[in-house]
């Protein structure tokens, strides 16, 4: 069995390894800077001893909140080496809920916030008693002249860690010996089935441990430079990114951080081609993007060039096939082709990306084997990938020669995976069912929730949620279908679990009688209503509008939107569910859930999937610009049914 290390035990020996290799790049004050993997660690020390001598104890929850950043690295680095659990928070939560929910139920004495996002947390300091310090990173970002009460720079948090190294050198080092490999290095908030999300508890060891089960699938090479581009509180992030390049003696790249969300995204072209990645952290919906740029540049140099690049295009997609099959099937003559569209041709689009890029990896939602066709076709191979936090998170990956379009890749090793049908049994491969793994990457449970834990870890298998088969020619390959619970996917990747919502408008509308709420990679989430239509006909006729009017008709629906609009911003509501997964269309359903039209099941539970199937015309026509109006024909005409 493999050592069972901690993250101090990875940091001590990878830093040592490659101590004077870079390891973080940043761009500050318009000038690229680095700080080697001797310096991570020299600074981690510094914080953690700093954290110490402001009173912090062993086992003590830290949050942290900033964008993706050398200085996010190096904190929470410092706050294990402290010996504390750090608490990662999304920069998309807002000053709500959420995130008082998570540093409450976390119990988290302490926060580490930058500067763009102090007034967040300024703002919900007081429903956090719990809080005594809140250590920001940047002395200029933001207006310190006025330091509130329990906010202290990390500056002075370092001058302190300098001052605790030399008189306890001593109580430092037996702090961070103390750590075991069981100890929790992260609790990472996911949603869970109602409205208040899980608290998923990661050891040292399920980091150590993924990081080893990552590399039996994918590698790099000393010195090679990967662009992050999702956020660092992903779990993702960490194995494939943090961990993976330490490990590699390579370096993270970070992109600028704008003034908000939608400039940082903007200055990603630039920090490509200032960086010149070997490799990328990415999601689907940002490769689309890639894409999108890449082919419209192409148009910009006129007809015959666009002609020439579908030509090569076209030729490569046919050659390389689903990658693992390669000139096969009569294809092999295409490769001279091949080889000389990519001088031509792909060389000048890979140059664009800095001209090294080995490939993306492509974690989260499922990728579009089109997608793949593309990418692979140019030159810069999008590997996906599949994983959740739970399992720390990677499953499996396609990479450089071990590819197979369409697949979620080759299963991690040392790791489990059967695929289980609804009444837990095993089945063949190439028949689809709930993935369930079983190793050192699996979770060590949800923090102070153990019936969710039970539910989800069973005799040490972890139950997935989502739908995949195994390949039956290849076995080492996972191929991820959907979702085998109700879990939404975003464009993005991110999960979400829609009950919560469904069951609270259901519960709290008068008008409303079932809901189900979708979003299978798309850009927004719809809600599918099944109306309460006499309590809507009451409602309009006090308006003294007839029902079965068009005025009515159209009074009747904005009386729904009305209920949705109130989990919004400013409505009764609010706050209490994640806005981005609130529903931005509504379709009206014409029918009723039934046991026999088998939308409900026996215990009369709504059945997705037939739920989805039956209305999979109207939830097309919810993302186009008409439907997502609520007022619209088709509404118009099911609201009308009797």
């Amino acid at each position: 069995m493999a050592e069972r290390t901690t993250i101090i035990d990875f940091v001590e020996k990878y830093t040592r390894q490659f101590a004077d290799h870079v390891y973080l790049r940043e761009k500050v004050g318009g000038q690229w800077q680095t700080i080697t993997q001797e310096q991570t660690r020299e600074q981690a020390y510094r914080i953690g001893a700093g954290l110490m001598a402001l009173g912090l104890e062993k086992g003590d929850k830290i949050a942290l909140l900033s964008e993706s950043r050398a200085m996010w690295i190096l904190a929470e680095l410092g706050a294990m080496y402290a010996g504390a659990t750090d608490v990662p928070l999304s920069v998309n939560l807002g000053e709500g809920k959420d995130l008082v929910f998570r540093i409450n139920h976390s119990e988290s004495k302490w926060i580490l916030v930058s500067g763009n996002h102090l007034p967040k947390i300024r703002a919900i300091l007081p429903e956090c008693p719990a809080v005594e310090k809140v250590i920001v990173f940047d002395d200029t970002a933001f207006d310190f002249k006025s330091l509130e009460e329990k906010e202290i720079r990390m500056s002075e948090v370092q001058q302190m860690g300098d001052r605790f190294l030399r008189d306890h050198r001593d109580l430092f080092e037996a702090r961070y010996r103390s750590v075991g490999p069981d100890d929790y290095a992260n609790i990472s908030y996911t949603s869970g089935t109602t409205a208040d999300p899980k608290g998923i508890l990661l050891t040292h060891r399920n980091y150590t441990a993924n990081v080893a089960q990552g590399n039996s699938v994918i590698t790099l090479d000393e010195n090679d430079v990967m662009l992050i581009i999702l956020p660092l509180d992903h779990c993702f992030a960490h194995v494939a990114g943090m961990y993976t390049m330490m490990f590699y003696g390579g370096s993270i790249a970070f992109v600028p951080i704008g003034k908000n969300a939608l400039a940082t995204l903007r200055n990603v072209p630039a920090a490509i081609a200032e960086t010149r990645p070997h490799a990328m952290l990415s999601v689907p919906a940002l490769a689309r993007n890639f894409k999108k740029n890449i082919e419209n540049g192409i148009k910009k140099k006129g007809p015959k060039v666009e002609k020439l690049f579908h030509f090569a295009l076209d030729n490569a997609i046919k050659y390389n096939k689903e990658y693992y099959n390669r000139g096969t099937g009569g294809t092999f003559w295409r490769k001279p082709l091949v080889d000389l569209f990519d001088k031509l041709v792909f060389k000048n689009v890979r140059e664009s990306f800095g001209g090294r890029m080995k490939f993306f990896v492509g974690g989260g939602a499922l990728l579009d084997i089109e997608l793949q066709r593309f990418f692979c076709a140019v030159g810069m191979p999008m590997f996906q990938g599949y994983g959740l936090t739970e399992a720390t998170p990677i499953i499996c990956s396609n990479s450089a020669g071990h590819a197979r379009f369409g697949s979620s890749g080759r299963l991690v090793k040392p790791m489990d995976c059967v695929i289980l049908d609804a009444d837990g049994n095993q089945v063949p491969n190439g028949t689809r069912g709930e993935i369930v793994i079983r190793g050192e990457n699996v979770m060590a449970g949800y923090w102070k929730n153990p019936k969710a834990t039970a539910d989800t870890i069973i005799d040490g298998w972890l139950h997935t949620g989502d739908m995949g088969y195994i390949c039956p020619e290849d076995p080492e390959f996972l191929y991820v279908v959907g979702r085998f619970k109700s879990l939404l996917i975003s464009s993005d990747g991110e999960k979400y679990s829609p009950e919560g919502f469904e069951d609270s408008l259901t519960d709290g509308s008068k008008y409303v009688n079932a809901c189900v709420l979708h979003n299978n990679q798309n850009p927004y989430c719809i809600a599918l209503i099944v109306p309460d239509k006499a309590a809507l006909k009451e409602a309009v006729q006090k308006k003294e509008l007839d029902p079965d009017s068009e005025a009515g008709r159209r009074a009747m629906l904005e009386i729904l939107q009305a209920e949705v609009d109130s989990y919004k911003k400013g409505g009764r509501h609010e706050g209490l569910f994640p806005e981005r997964w609130l529903p931005a269309a509504v379709g009206i359903c014409d029918e009723e859930f039934t046991i026999a039209n088998k939308m409900l099941n026996s215990t009369s539970k709504i059945v997705r999937g037939k739920v989805e199937e039956h209305y999979a015309d109207l939830i097309q026509y919810c993302y186009t610009a008409e439907g997502k109006n609520i007022v619209n024909a088709r509404n118009l005409e099911a609201i009308a049914a009797q």
